[in-house]
């Protein structure tokens, strides 16, 4: 977004269209929104700012739910956006620690703020860039006084009065649409210096999932986080921030409902098993924190291999940190043998899962010529040193 559309958006007759127009979907939409805006003699600039934001917003239901229909995007601002369910999470962690005034650097279209703001905290929101800083202030304006929003960049800003930062670092190459990563050595603003604050100031600083371990600061608490079978973020809490005891965390998020798991460090393995009645699959944010040992041990099971993270036992147990299916047989590995055994048990729908093999999914499954009614799950991994293949059913 340039600066001209959003003085085009910025305006109350942009805004009255967007908030009366139906949702923008298809290109389809596209059309015939943008002819009839024409049409009735709105500009290029106007049209094409408000069709914008409609289909951002519509994107942005999935993250932001009924706010998304009173907030404005970037596409770039809205990819990077932290999902509501998530920044709730953290809010509330502020507010339990008794922070009163926090500030978001590199608050982008302003979602933690919101959140923040949302839980009666005050809060100082920064962002490098004028346009989303201006879209943030947009956005975050229902909180009034309690919200301050300032376009400037993390490093010279003015911390006075300040209990707690939430830190954002850039992962991607700047823009409002097309960006793309970045390495760790080049976020914005650099690793070196959050953790540097964040050792002086309590502090929660956001970082993609996959992020090197061994590059994390001594004494923090590191908190990984699934959504709806997706890990979407690592989180390094700091200060009062950082819980007593825990060093690893993994919070599991579906639904409407929530679960963590925490622990003092990384928790060992249990043995390698002979595969059993069942399969369980841990979430990605219990494998990142390594926590993959206590999950086995409530469900009394252990892996099918070493350095493979599916679990596996004879008793039918459940847990939220891990999904469970029921083991039906292992099949050959090899695509034609295995096509001939899943046609003659009817199974045409079937989802692909696979670890410690170097096959992709989609092109596997064209292999497969898949057809009939029935369903089933079909995990192809490694067990010892030979590709297996375990059709399974998912249990709920």
């Amino acid at each position: 977004m340039e600066h001209a559309e959003l003085d085009a958006l910025l305006t109350p007759e942009a805004m009255t269209l967007l908030d009366g127009l139906d949702p923008v979907q298809t290109t389809n939409d596209v059309a015939r929104v943008v002819t009839r805006l024409r049409a009735a003699g709105h500009g290029p600039e106007l049209v094409s700012a408000v069709v914008g934001q409609s289909r951002l917003r519509h994107r942005a239901a999935a993250k932001f739910g009924e706010f998304a229909g009173r907030m404005l995007f970037t596409r770039a601002g809205l990819e990077q956006a932290t999902r509501m369910s998530v920044s709730a999470h953290h809010a509330g962690r502020f507010a339990r620690a008794g922070l009163r005034r926090v500030a978001d650097l590199g608050c982008g279209i302003g979602g933690d703020s919101l959140a923040l703001a949302a839980l009666g905290l005050d809060v100082l929101a920064v962002d490098a860039d004028e346009v989303t800083a201006a879209l943030a202030a947009y956005n975050l304006r229902p909180f009034g006084d309690a919200v301050e929003v300032r376009h400037g960049i993390a490093e010279t800003t003015a911390l006075d009065g300040v209990d707690a930062v939430w830190l954002d670092p850039a992962r991607r190459t700047t823009g409002h649409s097309e960006t793309r990563r970045v390495r760790a050595d080049d976020y914005s603003p650099s690793l070196d210096w959050a953790f540097e604050l964040a050792s002086r100031i309590p502090a929660g600083i956001k970082l993609g999932p996959a992020h090197d371990r061994d590059a994390l600061p001594e004494g923090s608490e590191a908190q990984w986080i699934s959504v709806d079978g997706s890990t979407v973020e690592l989180v390094v809490w700091t200060g009062t921030l950082a819980r007593d005891g825990v060093g690893r965390a993994a919070l599991v998020i579906r639904g409407g409902s929530a679960h963590e798991l925490t622990a003092p460090a990384d928790t060992p393995d249990e043995p390698v098993r002979e595969l059993g009645a069942f399969l369980h699959e841990p979430e990605g944010s219990i494998i990142r924190a390594r926590l993959i040992g206590d999950v086995a041990r409530s469900l009394g099971a252990g892996p099918v291999a070493e350095q493979i993270a599916y679990l596996t036992g004879d008793a039918d147990a459940r847990s939220p940190f891990a999904t469970t299916f029921r083991v039906r047989e292992t099949l050959p590995a090899d695509p034609k043998p295995l096509a001939r055994a899943l046609r003659e048990r009817g199974i045409g729908t079937l989802e692909i899962k696979k670890r410690g093999v170097d096959i992709d999914p989609a092109e596997f499954r064209k292999k497969l010529k898949l057809s009939g009614t029935e369903k089933a799950t079909l995990f192809v991994t490694r067990i010892g040193a030979r590709r297996t293949a375990i059709l399974a059913d998912r249990l709920e």
